[in-house]
């Protein structure tokens, strides 16, 4: 519970015990009774139906039969002795044959909120039947019960709405309007009672004892098939709530999503569409969709979620399609409330940019419009294969750079009034243990796509006449004849390093570049086996494995990436003391007689420094090269093993 909600709910329990006091020290400057004896009696009975108690359902509370002696209190009695019976008659309640022991707060709550109520019914009665009826008649009962109803039932949804965090008006709605009819009800057989006291006397309204037993059993068999109701309504959210958990581990088996991501957003969502108002349903599909807003995913090809550098227009092309095929997928569930609805308008922007649909405003559900921002402020502010994490504050500033353009302005300003609190109640919340999936496969998330695009190899290979291009291709060719040419001549030296320094002289020619690096790929592993350049000591240190980082991608997937972020390359992405100050990376794979052998990669300092022209060379000279390094490395195997031979004998 919140600070403010925690005060207020203290000073509203106060206020009614300051008022209820009031009540009754006033009430007994006018104590009288007209007869003690059946004033005893009406208290012993009371006590007695204070046993009678039901559990209220979707709340903790109980009601009794009591309540039914304070109505005929009002017809029959003074003011105190009205008092005195709802007190006693209370009393008994919290403590004969409670489930739970109360609090000393929530006890006098419950006297206060008795005595408030019975003094205000026996005041509705009295002035009804002095200023309108002239004399007492079913109409003032009828007032009486009423005011009973509606203060005792409004206090009660007030302290729970303000403990709770729930909406008055929702919890009085939902938790009490349907006792309305049992008080009317209590209503008939307090005014039957007064019409014997009457007509025959006091002691024979006692025979309305078992009448009063039977009106219990009837609503406690109603509660029960209530409870049996809400038992069942519930077994269908918990079965809804596995089917979420089970459909978000097949998201991360394919995304490698986070749970603290996951978990963080969620909570951002909830915070948000509390402010916002929205409606119980769609809290709760909003609260789902922010853990399976990416299963589409499962329809994207995993080298293209994994992709550590830009995606090629063809590669945008089949991720566009994950939204769709989510709110396809999630569609067979059937959830109660609007889920598909979400994940299908998640990637949409606030100016009709976005798609699969390209809605725009208000069109946009009001869960995807509060996702998309809460998503992205969450997944800049938190580190990724591609570049490392952005200040808390950086990453709102960027959100709110977009405001009105790709997300709500009301949702960012609400985000840019509360981030940092809501940061603060994410990390306070406990984060479940994952469940550990039977799979030793990890996939990276790719890069957003609002980075832009590498040039797809379409392109590279039918799209590009210009006469450079012919002479570039020609040039790589003959770089590539040159170096068969001289592993060959190397004969018995076998120097895999004699290789690729030449590779690093004539590169330079070839494609410029400000350092240069050829892993070798071993044991699954790759190895810097020749680095050049700027950031020697960092390339040098790095040991990657294969699918990991941007060159560990090309080597699994056996596709180049063309101006990928260097940043990628495991090693330094979350270690502050390592950083790289090249900005541009263009990767191969050097393919051998039957898989990918190494890889080749270059680096400039700039962004975007190379063209689709030197991915081509590159690519033409590393048919020749990977025969090369595989041959080598053959070779090399060979004289080791033969060493060790040698120096056997």
């Amino acid at each position: 519970m919140s600070w403010a909600r925690q005060l207020g709910a203290r000073a509203y329990i106060a206020g009614m015990a300051v008022a209820a006091f009031g009540c009754f020290v006033l009430s007994f400057f006018y104590w009288h009774s007209s007869d003690p004896v059946k004033f005893v009696c009406y208290l012993t009975a009371a006590l007695l139906a204070s046993a009678f108690k039901v559990s209220l359902p979707g709340i903790e509370g109980t009601l009794s039969m009591n309540f039914l002696f304070t109505l005929v209190g009002v017809l029959e009695m003074s003011l105190p002795e009205t008092l005195l019976i709802g007190l006693a008659s209370t009393l008994a309640q919290s403590y004969w044959k409670a489930a739970r022991r109360l609090k000393l707060v929530q006890l006098v709550f419950n006297l206060s909120q008795v005595t408030i109520c019975s003094a205000a019914a026996y005041g509705a009665y009295k002035l009804v039947c002095v200023y309108v009826l002239h004399g007492r008649g079913p109409l003032g009962l009828v007032a009486a019960a009423i005011t009973h109803f509606l203060i005792g039932t409004a206090a009660m949804a007030a302290i729970i709405g303000l403990t709770e965090e729930k909406t008055i008006a929702k919890v009085w709605s939902e938790s009490y309007l349907w006792l309305f009819p049992y008080y009317m009800v209590g209503a008939a057989i307090a005014g039957f009672v007064s019409f014997l006291n009457l007509h025959i006397g006091w002691q024979a309204s006692l025979l309305v004892l078992p009448p009063i037993y039977l009106m219990y059993r009837s609503y406690r068999l109603y509660l029960g098939k209530l409870e049996a109701e809400k038992q069942h309504a519930e077994k269908l959210s918990k079965l809804h709530l596995r089917t979420i958990e089970a459909l978000a581990l097949a998201i991360e088996a394919k995304d490698q999503t986070t749970g603290e991501h996951l978990q963080r957003v969620r909570v951002y969502a909830m915070e948000l569409a509390r402010e916002l108002q929205l409606s119980e349903d769609e809290t709760e599909a909003l609260q789902a969709a922010s853990v399976l807003h990416d299963i589409g995913k499962l329809a994207v090809p995993e080298h293209i979620i994994s992709k550590p550098g830009k995606l090629t227009p063809e590669e945008f092309e089949k991720m566009k399609i994950h939204p769709i095929v989510g709110a396809e997928i999630l569609e067979q569930v059937d959830f109660p409330y609007p889920v598909v609805p979400i994940v299908r308008a998640h990637h949409e922007k606030w100016d009709g940019s976005g798609y699969p649909n390209g809605l725009a405003g208000e069109d946009i559900p009001i869960g995807a419009r509060i996702l998309s921002a809460v998503d992205c402020l969450d997944a800049l502010a938190s580190d990724r294969q591609y570049r490392r994490a952005l200040p808390l504050d950086e990453a709102m500033a960027k959100v709110a750079s977009e405001s009105g353009i790709s997300f709500d302005p009301r949702v960012v300003g609400i985000l840019q009034r509360r981030y940092v609190e809501l940061e603060k109640l994410a990390k306070e919340q406990p984060l479940q243990a994952p469940v550990k999936l039977s799979t030793d496969i990890k996939v990276e998330r790719g890069l957003a796509p609002d980075a832009g695009f590498a040039e797809s190899e379409r392109v590279l290979a039918h799209e590009t006449p210009a006469k450079d291009y012919v002479n570039v291709i020609a040039a790589a060719r003959r770089e590539g004849q040159t170096l068969s040419e001289f592993s060959l001549k190397l004969g018995a030296a076998l120097h895999l390093e004699d290789t690729l320094s030449l590779l690093s002289v004539r590169m330079k020619h070839l494609v410029p570049h400000d350092s240069m690096a050829v892993y070798v790929l071993r044991n699954k592993v790759l190895i810097p086996e020749f680095v050049s350049g700027e950031n020697f000591r960092l390339f040098s240190s790095l040991r990657i494995p294969v699918g990991e980082g941007l060159s560990g991608w090309v080597a699994q997937n056996c596709k180049p990436i063309l101006n990928g972020n260097p940043s990628v390359e495991p090693g330094y992405l979350n270690d502050p003391d390592k950083f790289s100050t090249l900005r541009s990376a263009l990767a191969v794979p050097l393919q051998g007689t039957s898989s990918v052998v190494a890889v080749l990669a270059l680096y400039r300092g700039s962004a975007d420094a190379f063209s689709r022209d030197d991915l081509s060379a590159l690519l033409e000279l590393g048919t020749r090269l990977g025969l090369t390094i595989e041959d080598a490395l053959q070779r090399s195997s060979g004289v080791k093993v033969a060493a060790s031979a040698a120096g056997g004998d």
